[in-house]
């Protein structure tokens, strides 16, 4: 019985490891617009700025406003 249970938890990681090869590729393909590839420095800038700490925080237009006055 544990073998059989064994067995099939490996056949479901074999079938997650897959799925996200096919993710993978997909992503890859899709990853194109109307003018060709997305460079990857590109990509990479965008997602490393995502990580990053937000410096502003919005607190409304008049706020927004003063801020781009001030600099």
């Amino acid at each position: 019985m544990a073998t059989a249970i064994n067995d099939k938890n490996i056949s479901i990681s074999k079938l997650q490891e897959e799925i996200n090869l096919l993710r993978s590729f997909v992503i890859g393909i899709t990853g194109k617009d109307k003018e060709g590839n997305y460079r990857q420095e590109f990509v990479k800038k965008i997602l490393k700025s995502a990580r990053e700490k937000e410096r502003f925080v919005f607190r409304g237009a008049r706020h927004f406003l003063s801020e781009l006055q001030r600099k």
